[in-house]
């Protein structure tokens, strides 16, 4: 017997008591740096109510949630370059992973890092993106912060992996 299918839900909400987490480093520390972003929709306007995860082998996991503006943020420690299944070494990077009211799944993103122009260059996953659309996986260097906005739709929408 069958029946008609039933609609997918839309991620959250999300409940206040199991989003904090700890950042992945301590402001201050040597070699931590601050990534800043903000996620946002198809018309450029911030999601205020988005949650972003972030982890890297050997390297932690972070969330965060955005604020009234779409913004979040986190403190890290670069991650060292990682191996690929194929035995090739992957660009540093950080998994991003993006929770938001109205997606029916998450979204499943990378977040590379400037400085790494050679490595980026033959990351294998990087060169599977089209190069015009690679930039919105590379965060951009703002005064010793790093800046990675998540754009869900429109003009310069992220890359997003199916996994």
């Amino acid at each position: 017997m069958s029946g008609p299918l039933t609609p997918s839900q839309t991620v959250g909400p999300f409940f206040g008591v199991g989003l904090p987490f700890e950042q992945i480093a301590s402001p201050g520390s040597a070699g931590v740096i601050r990534i800043e972003g903000q996620v946002l929709d198809g018309n450029g306007q911030p999601v205020p109510d988005a949650l972003l995860e972030i982890w890297q082998i050997g390297s932690g996991f972070g969330r965060s949630r955005t604020d009234a503006e779409g913004a979040f943020s986190f403190v890290v420690v670069k991650p060292a370059p990682t191996p690929a299944p194929d035995g090739r070494m992957q660009a540093p990077h950080w998994n991003v992973t993006v929770f938001a009211r109205g997606l029916l799944r998450h979204l499943v993103t990378r977040m590379y890092f400037p400085d790494e122009t050679a490595a980026n260059a033959t990351d294998a996953v990087l060169n599977l993106v089209e190069p015009a659309r690679r930039e919105t996986l590379i965060a951009k260097s703002c005064g010793g912060v790093l800046h990675f906005d998540v754009r869900l739709q429109g003009e310069r929408e992220t890359v997003f992996f199916a996994i």
